[in-house]
């Protein structure tokens, strides 16, 4: 697959002024936010001579690792199985300029089979929440590539208190503007692997996801992934479609998440802060 060099042109964060006000009086000082741009993904795709092009997905991101996301996010829609299936990926020429860096042309090779009904949907996608945009719940129950394996892999609560801390050192962006999620890759002993930031929890989880495809590490089914935030259906999906067993969140999961990791065999863990958490599904792979 051949790589652009510059798979982060823009910044992540941006400088703002703003006034600083409390009880003793205001000050104009200058403020650090996350970046927040669209980023366009199409498929190329088809014999050179007739290759069509498919826009299929809008998605809310903070600019970095945008080849990650496009690969993890292909590969959790079911639209990609290896990361072979992808020859380029490259910025789309725009006014004249050398590249553009919010529209992203992904080359599939010509003999993966596209459902291009499904692709014409062109589905938006916020940041706040990745479903939002689907037609249809069945559009979004894509089925998952892997089974997890019962019991497997097994980890101790002292593990899954450490990760918290861990991942709040990887955070750089969000320590400078407070204003960005991440997904983490732990193993087993809690040892912290990877760790991907986007101002959208789903483009956290994909960014992590395609690394890993690229790395033909899946399916991540010796390890641990904890995300920042709630744990919504979405997340627990994408997770089940890269084979990853645990997910843990900072914060609440909504009740279609425990459903669907409940029938999937997945152990969903909430609330993961503060030396505590609760484990709401598969709770036999904690020691």
């Amino acid at each position: 697959m051949s790589i652009h060099p510059g798979d982060s042109l823009s910044q992540s964060t941006a400088t703002v002024q703003v006034i600083r006000a409390d009880a003793f009086g205001a000050s104009r000082q200058e403020d650090r936010l996350a970046v927040e741009e669209p980023l366009e993904i199409s498929i190329a795709h088809g014999p050179a001579a007739a290759r069509q092009r498919h826009r299929i997905a809008v998605t809310m991101r903070t600019p970095g690792h945008d080849f990650n996301l496009a690969m993890g996010f292909l590969f959790t829609e079911g639209i990609i199985g290896y990361a072979a299936d992808v020859v380029a990926m490259r910025y789309a020429a725009n006014k004249g300029e050398a590249t553009y860096a919010n529209e992203l042309i992904v080359e599939l090779k010509s003999d993966i089979a596209l459902d291009t009904d499904r692709l014409s949907r062109h589905f938006y996608t916020a940041s706040s929440c990745g479903v939002c945009g689907k037609a249809s719940l069945e559009l979004v129950q894509t089925t998952a590539c892997y089974t997890l394996r019962n019991g497997h892999p097994n980890f101790s609560v002292a593990t899954l208190l450490q990760m918290p801390e861990k991942l709040n050192v990887e955070q750089s962006v969000f320590a400078t503007t407070g204003g960005l999620h991440a997904a983490a890759l732990f193993d087993a002993q809690g040892n912290l692997l990877d760790a991907k930031e986007d101002v959208g929890r789903h483009n956290a989880l994909d960014k992590l996801i395609g690394a890993a495809l690229k790395k033909e590490a899946l399916p991540l089914s010796d390890h641990i992934v904890m995300v920042s935030g709630r744990a919504s259906f979405e997340l627990v999906q994408k997770a089940l479609m890269a084979g990853i067993p645990v997910l843990a969140a900072v914060g609440a999961p909504s009740s279609l998440a425990v459903e669907l990791a409940s029938e999937s065999g997945m152990t969903l863990i909430g609330f993961l802060r503060d030396g505590r958490c609760n484990v709401y599904t598969a709770p036999e792979r904690v020691a």
